[in-house]
């Protein structure tokens, strides 16, 4: 089972005064702190190994957060790429999963689906997505276009949306030179090689992403 990065040291900015005193993680969606949704999806996927990076007002975080949760602590954001390549040494050999932690979700476990569609010897990353007309709460264009399940850059068409779930092989991340870099820069060296890859969610799916999306996000998860 390989294991799990949940991303949770943002600022969340766009929260406004929702994250004056709390890390966007432990804000309240349906009763519960967006956490908790991340990690249920972890335990019902069995995942064993989870490694959670914090930055931003993390003290209700490390409050709240399980024994058994590893932390990734930046003094200063390191961005997707950058925090993750920092959390290798508690994360282990590759490949790992990433999930991001404001975001809820219906349907099929999504750590599950990419588990299921996983194939190192084809892929050397996998992507979970949905049309960006499915995608609650998401703004604007889709991510990327699909040949088959090989990923493009969308670059102004209309295409999917990226969740905010993944699994790939890490080794890419020690060639990149910067300390603070995002994920995209990854993807598009796999995309190069013709290497990343993608599947569409069976479900819904919600980007808790600003103060607007909250109710959006409870009036999926309450079918």
């Amino acid at each position: 089972m390989p294991p799990l990065m949940l991303f949770a040291a943002g600022k969340g900015t766009r929260m406004g005064a929702l994250t004056a005193d709390r890390p966007k993680p432990m804000i309240p969606v349906a009763g519960r702190p967006l956490v908790d949704h991340a990690l249920d999806l972890a335990r019902a996927a069995d995942v064993t190994r989870i490694v959670a990076n914090t930055h931003y007002k993390p003290e209700p975080l490390l409050a709240h957060l399980p024994d058994d949760i590893a932390i990734a602590h930046e003094d200063f954001l390191l961005e997707t790429g950058g925090g993750l390549r920092a959390a290798l040494p508690l994360l282990g050999e590759g490949p790992v999963m990433t999930l991001n932690t404001d975001a809820v979700w219906t349907g099929a476990n999504p750590l599950a689906e990419l588990l299921a569609a996983w194939d190192p010897e084809t892929m050397d990353g996998l992507l979970l997505l949905l049309p960006a007309a499915r995608a609650t709460g998401h703004k604007g264009n889709g991510d990327f276009v699909r040949d088959g399940t090989r990923l493009n850059r969308a670059r102004g068409q209309a295409g999917d949306v990226y969740l905010g779930a993944q699994i790939l092989k890490p080794e890419g991340l020690h060639a990149i030179p910067d300390t603070v870099f995002s994920l995209n820069l990854l993807w598009d060296r796999m995309i190069a090689g013709g290497r990343l890859h993608g599947i569409i969610h069976d479900g819904g799916w919600c980007d808790v992403g600003h103060p607007e999306a909250i109710p959006l996000a409870e009036g999926l998860l309450h079918g």
